[in-house]
């Protein structure tokens, strides 16, 4: 590693710079404004149930991929675990909200700009600045690694909303003039 090729460059700042976002997001569900407890109140609130296994769950992962990523070491796996915990917000919080994040609610151009990033370095690994590298592990992880990456941050998103994701349904209004009375 001479540190000339742009790409490790490049890699080590996209690396740097989810792995720092991703630790903020933890950190702040475990000891931010309602710490774990209105983390797990807010889950809930979306529909993901139990609350309070599902904050430890993302913020935990949310501080687990965090260092893997300044570390740069088992970066496919963090990448993957980005695109999970992406997914997962995209379809719970976002996706309804339209794109922009300035709308009410929050849009999901945020979600789905760190779901890219995730993929990006679920394939590409972690670059020459990396553990991963200076280790000769998952250097570059190859199609193997990228995929089963792939497959757990997408494929664990769709296991856990199928499993866990139950929105409360809002009841269709009442159409004009209807009484509710069967006869």
């Amino acid at each position: 590693m001479d540190g000339t090729d742009p790409v490790d460059v490049g890699l080590l700042v996209l690396r740097l710079v989810v792995g720092v976002v991703m630790l903020a997001h933890g950190w702040n569900h475990v000891f931010g404004g309602g710490r774990i407890a209105g983390t797990a109140r807010w889950f809930e609130s979306l529909g993901m149930r139990p609350g309070r296994l599902h904050a430890w769950t993302a913020s935990l992962t949310e501080l687990g991929a965090g260092v893997l990523l300044v570390l740069g070491l088992a970066t496919p796996l963090a990448g993957g675990a980005v695109i999970g915990l992406m997914v997962v917000a995209l379809v719970t919080n976002h996706l309804r909200n339209g794109f922009f994040i300035f709308r009410p609610g929050e849009g999901y151009e945020y979600v789905l700009t760190l779901i890219a990033c995730g993929v990006l370095l679920a394939c590409a690994g972690g670059g020459g600045w990396s553990l991963d590298s200076a280790l000769g592990i998952v250097d570059p992880p190859g199609w193997t690694g990228a995929l089963v990456s792939l497959l757990a941050g997408f494929g664990g998103a769709g296991l856990l909303l199928a499993l866990f994701w139950r929105p409360v349904r809002t009841p269709e209004p009442s159409p004009a003039g209807a009484t509710g009375v069967t006869g």
